[in-house]
């Protein structure tokens, strides 16, 4: 319980308006028939309260995703007794107490002192309630704020059966709709759509407040502390709560049809949203950069009629000349420059420090940048002196300067967000920089990321610490895999949600876009070709994604533009916004594409690889690391990869339906096996603990193999017809210790594939292109930097015992965004060293370059056979543990293919070279040429953060058959 003395510093600095924490209030949880009552908090989920007071186990153990789905079939009610609030609550007409809740999960009624407030059902705004009538007294004897949350599954069941509910059919043909666990209800359901279950995640459907949420009391006449420095949520003066800041910075003239015009004037544009207690005439405005020393002067604002129903919406535009600013980067490309922007909104000016004076001041941390997404047609003279390929563009410019995008996919970190760890997000986050990637998609079935901890109720930072370290994020609104239905009672809380967001990311110059949801335009063309009434849909589809998102996001912002869907076949005008489908020329290439392929035959076939303009979802799924089963499983008979408990949490492909164990598991565990076994040595020793971390090790290693070819191919097509510019694998971030196409496991424990991208992603790197139809090896060097890179390359053939068999050096030199040839061959005979059979020898390339004025190195691996058929020879790896965690690693027998070294249970950090400061795991340790690398511990993250060294562990391929 909050005491008067700390409600009172709390509200003075806060400013004159008095605000009022409810999570200081004493909260209880209760299911429907009131036979469980617990304690509960804010902001909080039922599942953690119900696990806080040991009604339920820790959700992510073992089965409990299955054990404890009676959480998600009841309806659960938070209640607290509103007297700390009321016992120091002053009731007169001067005054207005307004409820504010940042998120709500989902559908709830809300009750204040007995009064109904209101039914809210969007799990993604921000909600706001005037109850000063009610404060006055309460209905009977009930003093409490109660929200009454409602199972999401059995709403939106109940929904489907409204008689306005559309149906969306599912055929052999045609999915309108893909269902995960819970069926056939999310599309109408404004909640985070991975709730319900998806391929690489559980479904838990959880409920509660799982934001902040405040009592703000505003008064027209206490005036004591009239300044406020606002650093944190809510913002107010003693009038007014200044619910909504949106900054947009963009050029004179701009629009996301229009290029922007790079020598232009700056337009910083402020927009409040605001609700007060009282009129204000002439306010004004001022804008400030102190590292700039500019300041736009007093800017009028426009008259604040009093009204705390809902928001007044005033703007003010600065003008500042183009090169006053220092520009914002991706960290890979520049500076990530940032700027503190101090707004200070003088609601009495004229007045100076007089008891009538009142201003707010809020320090917003942005940057200058311009972000085109380029999707006209190549002209001519492009077509014809750079030899690309007739059709569209597609891809991004940075400050008028087009890049490659390097990047990965985000998922929601956690099944549970009100638990979210900070400093989880930041190492995710960390991580993705350390590795190369310069772009971060935030998939459209999961959650609009926080802005910062404070924003909106945040609780941790995303979009801001993008800004900080420099990566570009895509973001999307959340549609995913599935039609969705036309409906005034979903629109009407689309709108708001929409509006929302997108003022609130608008000052982060991190954001390249806003996607109308995720791989909806696919499934619409396929029911528009497959479907009797396909025009139907596709219709819907037109209205919705087409137009009235389109509208609303771009009333909001200058500065970024919209597309569709994550993937779309493009634009046939972008003014006005008309989309192509399947309007387009044979041969052309058109907007952006994807790949997924679990024949594992054809992983590294290269003319399965799509060509094209930018690929924005790629992957192949994996086990989490052993390391990662043991903090889940609870049973020695469970540490086997076809364990009934393991193959439990595959849910790939998804069951469709509450069927438990998934019975599409054995598919998905099938098609991680054949990869295994098709090329790498199938695991098995006299060691089950052993065996069992080197099936789960050589899924992520072929996970690594395969998606580094595929980003090879792809970073290959910037020089080639295709002009391709982007590619995001699928994913970056785990939600569970499960089956998923992840990076990063749940624990923050690197995967190989992390590795692997810190390779490929690499400024300048070399890779082999072969192609066994007609036995032709083409070997390039790529270069994503925008000046001309020069450098050398050198091409080894070793034998597995580590004898250097050949070698030849190459110097190149690569223009902007381009490739240059090392070498080519055809037929493997004359490939091959002379005398060698292809099983016993492997190509080590390296590369050396110059670029930023940095030194660039680089390698990568050709092996002419399956290295499941290569007769590899026992390493006899030897470690020797020096100081701060380093560990020199020799190969005392033959070569140790994909050498790797394991960091022990509960600790989290990644392995470097000491000398390039680049990661280091999973490599050819050849003999004689030792590898010494140093353990970088999270401390925040660890739980032990004193490993001995003798329990980091060393494997390779070797010791998927030997122990």
């Amino acid at each position: 319980m909050m005491g008067f003395a700390l409600w009172i510093l709390l509200a003075s600095s806060l400013a004159s308006a008095q605000v009022f924490d409810l999570s200081e209030l004493q909260w209880t949880l209760k299911n429907q028939n009131g036979s469980i009552i617990v304690s509960g908090f804010l902001p909080s989920q039922a599942h953690l309260d119900l696990f806080e007071a040991g009604i339920i186990n820790d959700p992510l153990l073992g089965i409990n995703e299955f054990t404890e789905r009676w959480v998600i079939n009841d309806n659960w009610t938070y209640t607290a007794d509103l007297t700390p609030f009321t016992q120091t609550y002053e009731n007169d007409a001067s005054r207005k107490t307004l409820l504010v809740f940042y998120g709500i999960d989902t559908i709830a009624n809300i009750t204040f002192a007995g009064y109904p407030v209101a039914w809210v059902n969007n799990q993604f705004r921000r909600y706001i309630y005037d109850v000063s009538d009610y404060l006055s007294s309460s209905a009977g004897e009930d003093n409490n704020l109660t929200i009454s949350l409602e199972s999401a599954w059995y709403y939106g069941l109940n929904v489907t059966m409204r008689p306005d509910a559309e149906y969306f059919p599912n055929t052999q043909s045609v999915t309108t709709s893909d269902n995960y666990e819970y069926p056939d209800v999310r599309a109408w359901i404004r909640k985070i759509n991975d709730d319900f279950g998806w391929d690489w995640g559980p479904a838990f459907v959880p409920s509660g407040v799982y934001k902040p949420a405040y009592l703000v009391t505003l008064s027209d006449s206490e005036l004591r502390d009239s300044a406020c420095d606002a650093t944190s949520s809510p913002v107010t003066s003693s009038s007014i709560l200044l619910e909504e800041t949106s900054l947009d910075i963009y050029k004179y003239g701009q629009n996301p049809s229009v290029t922007p015009d790079q020598s232009a004037d700056w337009i910083v544009n402020v927009t409040f949203g605001i609700r007060s207690i009282k009129s204000f005439e002439t306010p004004t405005v001022t804008l400030f950069i102190p590292e700039l020393e500019i300041t736009s002067g007093p800017l009028n604002l426009g008259p604040i009629l009093a009204n705390v129903d809902e928001n007044i919406y005033l703007s003010v535009n600065w003008s500042i000349p183009d090169n006053t600013p220092e520009r914002w980067y991706p960290v890979d490309l520049g500076n990530p420059k940032l700027y503190n922007l101090t707004v200070t909104l003088d609601l009495s000016p004229g007045q100076g420090d007089g008891p009538r004076a009142e201003s707010i001041t809020q320090t917003i941390i942005t940057g200058f940048r311009t972000i085109q997404l380029l999707q006209t047609p190549y002209s001519e003279e492009e077509i014809a002196s750079r030899g690309i390929t007739s059709g569209d563009q597609w891809h991004f410019a940075i400050n008028g300067k087009a890049f490659y995008s390097k990047g990965t996919n985000i998922i929601p970190f956690d099944p549970f967000y009100s638990r979210i760890k900070p400093e989880a997000v930041r190492w995710v986050l960390e991580s993705a920089v350390r590795s190369g990637q310069n772009m971060l998609r935030v998939w459209g079935g999961g959650i609009y990321q926080p802005s910062d901890a404070t924003t909106d109720g945040g609780l941790y930072s995303f979009y801001s610490l993008c800004d900080e370290l420099g990566i570009l994020v895509w973001s999307e609104l959340i549609f995913s895999d599935s039609l969705f239905p036309i409906n005034d009672f979903l629109l009407e809380s689309i709108e708001p949600e929409v509006r929302q967001n997108v003022r609130r990311v608008n000052k982060h110059p991190s954001n390249v876009q806003w996607a109308g949801g995720n791989e909806v335009e696919g499934i619409v063309m396929a029911a528009n070709a497959s479907l009797d009434n396909g025009t139907h849909y596709l219709d819907e589809f037109i209205y919705m994604f087409q137009d009235y998102l389109h509208d609303i996001v771009l009333s909001e912002t200058n500065s970024v533009p919209y597309t569709d869907c994550s993937t779309t076949s493009g634009v046939l005008s972008l003014d006005p916004y008309v989309l192509r489908f399947a309007n387009g020329t044979p041969g052309h290439i058109y907007g952006n594409t994807e790949r997924y392929d679990y024949d594992a035959s054809e992983a590294f076939d290269l003319t399965t690889y799509p060509v094209g303009r930018f690929v924005n979802e790629f992957g192949f799924h994996s086990m989490p690391s052993f390391y990662s089963w043991k903090e889940v499983l609870e049973n020695i008979e469970d540490y086997s990869f076809n364990s009934s408990v393991v193959m439990s949490r595959d849910h790939h492909p998804p069951a469709g339906d509450l069927s438990w164990p998934n019975p599409n598991a054995p598919q998905g565990q099938y098609q991680m096996t054949s990869a295994v076994e098709l090329w790498l040595p199938t695991p098995g020793t006299s060691d089950s603990n052993q065996t069992f971390a080197q099936w789960c090790w050589s899924t992520q290693l072929f996970q690594s193999m395969n998606m580094v070819a595929e980003i090879a191919w792809y970073r290959r097509g910037a020089g080639l017809g295709e002009n391709n510019l982007g590619s995001l694998v699928w994913q970056l971030n785990d939600i569970w210790q499960g089956v998923s196409w992840s990076a990063i496991e749940y624990s923050g424990r690197w995967k190989v594939l992390q590795y692997g991208l810190a390779t490929v992603y690499s400024p300048v790197i070399i890779n082999p292109f072969w192609f066994p139809g007609n036995e032709s090896l083409t070997i390039l060097a790529t270069s994503d930097r925008w000046e001309t890179v020069t450098g050398t390359a050198q091409l080894t053939w070793y034998d597995w015992s580590g004898n250097a068999i050949s070698s030849m050096t190459t110097p190149f030199s690569i223009p902007t965004l381009n490739n240059s040839l090392i070498y080519k061959g055809i037929g493997l005979n004359s490939i091959l060293p002379s005398g060698y059979n292809a099983k016993d020898v492997w190509l080590l390339m390296n590369v050396t370059a110059t670029a930023d004025n940095k030194l660039v190195t680089s390698e990568s691996y050709f092996t002419p056979v399956s290295l499941a058929y290569a007769n590899l020879i026992d390493p006899h790896i030897a470690v020797i543990a020096g100081e701060n965690y380093t560990f020199t690693l020799s190969a005392k027998g033959g070569v140790g293919a994909w050498t790797w070294l394991d960091h022990p249970s509960g600790t989290v950090g990644y392995f470097l070279n000491p000398t390039t400061g680049l990661p280091s795991n999973g490599y050819y340790l050849i003999p004689g040429i030792d590898r010494t690398v140093q353990f970088i511990s999270n401390m925040e993250l660890a739980t032990d953060r004193s490993p001995d060294p003798a329990d980091f562990v060393v494997r390779s391929l070797w010791n998927n058959t030997h122990i």
